[in-house]
């Protein structure tokens, strides 16, 4: 069956597109992308007023399949990713077991056909069981299908082991991303690690101010250093939780407003090239706890996109271009996937998004399992219209618009 989005704002930042065009799809795949197109379409979705984008990606997403299914589930975290408008979600290794062997890798991508509403991208520990004492199974996990490996969550510690890991990703085309804390001095050192082995390297959520500067030197140096930076990093600061709320902690933690407009200005200049949620679904009794004792993380998959608009396009940060680039063909050439576009021929992942639309954020209304947000109530601009994946329609949102 053929579907044509017409007199949409295409936004394909790979193909240097921004422009009123119609989008044709036919067996899952993208027909064409032309200023006008008058197929006879069995479906037509009227596109005007929205920006048509390739399908969103992030790569930080923890699903917590296997092990706290009470918090998330690839069911209900892939609906969440879909109902913020993403088609590739790349869910991280802290799951209970960790996702350190291939056979782990297998039992996600088995988990995500047959329960996953979006496609599910596997990374894997750097070492086993996160402890940071031997490397995991990397090239068996390559084989088996994970993008890239990472210790998220903890900070492998031992320089001689990350040197290790450093090199082996290197010769299995793996990128390596960091969890860097304490923020600054891990950062430091882990782009000496990659310059001296020579080694791709993804810096997660960034947050302060000197990290940038790292970072910026490293790419100014010739590094091949990309980074990432978190919705709730350039929305909010320490100042916004006087009440140690435990829905507003997370790690990194919210930081100074120095360190916030630092962020921002990253994204605006691309040092930071790469928006990601890491959202981090935790039951309540989890949060319901002292500000102390209670776990760190946020959701984010379904407040990334007006959260994005109503701080970076709203205020004249980035323009849409800028900022759908950073949802799509960044994240998808930092991990290597043939992802984040609308060339003639690919699958047709396919993001609707009404830039315009004004709402209050209601937690209630999640597709994600858990509830722990900051942004309850919040007032935002943005929604997602349809989400298509494969050509087929897995969200439509207009109700909220």
């Amino acid at each position: 069956m053929k579907t044509l989005i017409k007199n949409g704002r295409v936004i394909d930042p790979a193909n240097g597109i921004d422009a009123l065009m119609d989008v044709l799809i036919e067996n899952g795949k993208i027909i064409s992308v032309t200023s006008s197109c008058n197929d006879n379409a069995k479906k037509i979705i009227d596109a005007s007023g929205f920006w048509v984008t390739p399908g969103l990606i992030d790569i930080h997403v923890h699903l917590r399949d296997p092990g706290e299914l009470h918090k998330e589930t690839v069911k209900t975290g892939t609906r969440a990713a879909a109902a913020g408008g993403f088609t590739t979600v790349c869910c991280m290794p802290n799951t209970s077991p960790v996702t350190d062997s291939a056979e782990r890798v297998e039992y996600i991508n088995e988990t995500a056909k047959k329960d996953g509403t979006v496609r599910v991208v596997p990374i894997g520990s750097i070492t086993k069981g996160l402890l940071g004492e031997e490397l995991s199974e990397m090239k068996k996990m390559k084989q088996a299908g994970v993008c890239a490996v990472s210790d998220d969550g903890k900070t492998v510690k031992e320089p001689a082991i990350f040197v290790a890991a450093m090199k082996l990703a290197k010769e299995l085309d793996l990128p390596v991303l960091a969890h860097c804390e304490p923020e600054e001095e891990i950062i430091a050192r882990d782009i000496a690690l990659a310059k001296e082995t020579d080694t791709k390297l993804h810096i997660c959520h960034v947050s302060t101010a000197r990290g940038v500067e790292l970072i910026r030197a490293a790419q100014e140096s010739g590094q091949e250093v990309t980074a990432e930076a978190a919705p709730h990093h350039f929305t909010l600061t320490d100042e916004d939780n006087p009440t140690y709320d435990p829905n507003f902690k997370m790690s990194p933690p919210l930081r100074k407003h120095a360190d916030r407009t630092a962020i921002i200005a990253a994204l605006k200049d691309g040092i930071i090239s790469t928006i990601a949620t890491d959202h981090a679904p935790h039951h309540e009794d989890d949060k319901n706890r002292s500000y102390e004792n209670t776990a760190n993380g946020i959701i984010g998959l379904e407040t990334a996109i007006p959260l994005a608009i109503s701080e970076l396009i709203c205020t004249g940060v980035l323009s849409p271009l800028q900022l759908i680039e950073k949802f799509t063909v960044n994240p998808a050439e930092i991990l290597n996937l043939n992802l984040g576009h609308l060339s003639p021929g690919t699958v047709a992942d396919i993001t609707i998004i009404d830039p315009s639309a004004n709402h209050i954020i209601d937690k209630n209304k999640f597709e994600s399992l858990s509830r722990n947000t900051p942004f309850h109530g919040r007032k935002v601009t943005g929604c997602i219209v349809y989400t298509i994946f494969a050509g087929q329609i897995i969200y439509k949102g207009e109700s909220i618009c």
